[in-house]
């Protein structure tokens, strides 16, 4: 039964991936102009503030979620689902969904907290396949 909730919080988080996919591109899209964009994009036209920060998040994402990932599928598959895995994926999910908005908000400690969490939560879930 287990399993389930930790492939629940799997589909969540690349729901939370998909969200910052689209928040970051609407936001980089309002400072270039669609003109650009649907181009070949050869002149680079970066992004500053608010997009730039949700740019970078979403890459953070990007870095950690694969990771996650396939933790928490090798967890399914080995059998090895439970407390650790529940809580670990939990508190992954969580600290992305709202690691994001504070990023955006340009709230460094916090944000950096809320990401150290998140990457609590990864590893607990990777301790879990090694009992």
């Amino acid at each position: 039964m287990s399993d389930v909730v930790e492939l629940k919080l799997l589909a969540a988080a690349v729901v939370i991936g998909l969200v910052q996919l689209a928040w970051a591109a609407v936001a980089a899209r309002r400072q270039q102009n669609l003109k650009w964009a649907a181009g070949p994009r050869d002149t680079p036209m970066p992004i500053t503030g608010v997009a730039a920060r949700l740019d970078r998040a979403f890459r953070n994402f990007q870095e950690t979620f694969p990771l996650f990932a396939t933790a928490v599928l090798a967890a399914v598959l080995m059998g090895k689902t439970g407390e650790l895995t529940l809580w670990g994926a939990g508190l992954y999910v969580a600290c992305r969904a709202i690691y994001v908005p504070i990023y955006a908000a340009g709230i460094p400690r916090i944000r950096s907290l809320v990401w150290a969490i998140s990457l609590v939560g990864l590893i607990l879930v990777i301790v879990a396949l090694f009992r």
